[in-house]
């Protein structure tokens, strides 16, 4: 279906945070980073003060490079993922290391070091606060890959699932399904290795949903009560967002105008962004918001145009959306390698 040019989804914006980096939502609490400090704040306070929760001591040199935009965009600086227990400990995803932080500790620790890759795209918290994450590197031998686990708060880890060698190159994601109390896994890049599967929480079931198409090339996935909706992530093809009922029919529901990587829920609409990955396929310059209160209509909300600085080094132009329960009204994104707003949190009333 077309995308409408006069958004029916409206929203405003209410607040801008330079050098701040959204990443999880826990109710009306929304958590963001500004190099290696988490900070937190009640995002429908009026108006909205920021407290620092904990630190995490850096190696020297990453203490340096965290300081300027580009040289934190070229090292990949900073947090990249959270995740909140309902015990208050919070488990993130930095350069090479899975840290914790406990309740009332100023610090998070390293819990377990990232040794192939850099760092997972995201980590999921299921029932129990159970928590997993699965490895994102290169592998171009096709090597196994393994999904990690813990069930002690971060403390320890374990391998949970492993692709055998050959089956996929990485995990994009694993998505908590709260209505089916189950994992949505999703893998790349190619051919078969693009599939998105449906696991029990022990993994114990693990079977393809959708697999072997580029269209099933995903990162972001967006459960709701009656059906699950994702967006392609594909430079080979234009990119759609989907929904995939829970009687099992998939249909295409909207055209993206380029790869996308972040999706969330606000209330009852769902949001999409896309990211600036020039393909021969993906041609436009502009990272761009996508939402619908209906699921039903979609609407392009937002764009920016990305910067002059070269992406291979300096990033793709994209639009973070956090993870997380959000109870507010409120949509939450962090803009990067976009001109004027690079490095910009901002947050929309829906």
């Amino acid at each position: 279906m077309a995308i409408s040019t006069r958004p029916e989804l409206r929203i405003s914006q209410v607040a801008r945070f330079p050098g701040l980096r959204a990443l999880a939502w826990d109710g009306n609490v929304l958590y963001a980073s500004r190099g290696y400090d988490l900070l937190s704040a009640v995002a429908d306070d009026n108006p909205i003060r920021w407290q620092t929760v904990a630190r995490y001591s850096a190696p020297m040199w990453r203490n340096l490079t965290v300081r300027s935009r580009l040289t934190l965009r070229l090292f990949r600086d900073g947090f990249h993922a959270l995740a909140v227990l309902s015990s208050g400990h919070l488990i993130a995803a930095v350069p090479g290391a899975i840290i914790v932080r406990s309740p009332g500790s100023r610090y998070f620790r390293v819990s377990h070091k990232v040794l192939r890759g850099n760092r997972p795209l995201h980590i999921a918290v299921a029932s129990n606060d159970h928590i997993f994450w699965g490895e994102y590197f290169d592998n171009p031998r096709r090597d196994e890959v393994h999904i990690y686990g813990s069930t002690d708060k971060g403390a320890t880890w374990e391998i949970a699932y492993t692709f055998p060698q050959g089956a996929i190159r990485h995990v994009h994601n694993i998505v908590y399904d709260e209505w089916e109390d189950c994992l949505w896994v999703l893998t790349g890049d190619n051919g078969a290795e693009c599939q998105i599967l449906r696991a029990s929480c022990d993994f114990k079931h693990v079977y393809a949903v959708a697999s072997g198409k580029q269209q099933a090339r995903a990162v972001a996935l967006v459960p709701t009560r009656e059906a699950l909706y994702f967006s392609s992530d594909t430079p080979f093809e234009t990119n759609h967002i989907y929904r995939y009922s829970r009687r099992g029919i998939l249909s295409q529901v909207a055209e993206l105008n380029g790869s996308s990587i972040y999706g969330c829920r606000v209330g009852e609409a769902i949001f999409f962004s896309t990211m600036v990955e020039p393909s021969a396929v993906n041609r436009d310059r502009h990272v761009r918001i996508y939402g619908s209160a209906d699921q039903a209509s979609w609407d392009r909300l937002l764009e920016w145009k990305k910067d002059i600085w070269a992406m291979g080094s300096f990033q793709y132009g994209n639009a973070f959306l956090p993870d997380g329960g959000n109870t507010t009204n409120l949509l939450a994104i962090t803009t990067v390698a976009v001109k004027k707003d690079d490095l910009q949190t901002t947050l929309w009333r829906v």
